[in-house]
């Protein structure tokens, strides 16, 4: 299933962001869409790197007080998708990416993510006793 919904994305997300790129070139041109683009790209990376080192920071400073800083890992691989979003031209992914560069968004994400992947299942604990079998030689 995750594949077939991968294998979507990488058809509709080029055709959509090239519908996009001519849409706003034929409105701006395209020497100032290509500089929007590389303009967005810029921007975007600028923003991951100061939003990267708060959040390492952060992390190092949680370590350091003795705690895990499991929240910031995950800060970190959605500021990581921001930037790989963000390094693809296009508008759509631009969006997107700076969609992640919002804090909020990232922890609406984060606990949207941690919902899914908590397990479904009931614990089951069994109980066992544990029988020697040297014990029964020597007696």
């Amino acid at each position: 299933m995750l594949i077939k919904i991968i294998f979507f994305l990488f058809i509709t997300v080029p055709l959509l962001e090239l519908y996009v790129l001519i849409e706003v070139g034929s409105g701006i041109g395209g020497i100032a869409t290509i500089a929007l683009c590389l303009f967005t790209a810029a921007l975007g990376g600028f923003l991951i790197r100061i939003q990267g080192i708060r959040t390492l920071l952060s992390a190092q400073q949680q370590v350091a007080q003795g705690s895990v800083p499991a929240e910031h890992a995950l800060h970190g691989i959605f500021l990581a998708i921001a930037g790989l979003l963000l390094f693809l031209p296009g508008f759509i992914t631009d969006s997107l990416g700076f969609l992640l560069l919002i804090p909020a968004v990232r922890k609406l994400l984060m606990k949207k993510a941690l919902r899914f992947a908590s397990p479904r299942s009931k614990t089951v604990v069994l109980e066992a006793e544990i029988i020697d079998d040297q014990e029964k030689i020597r007696h």
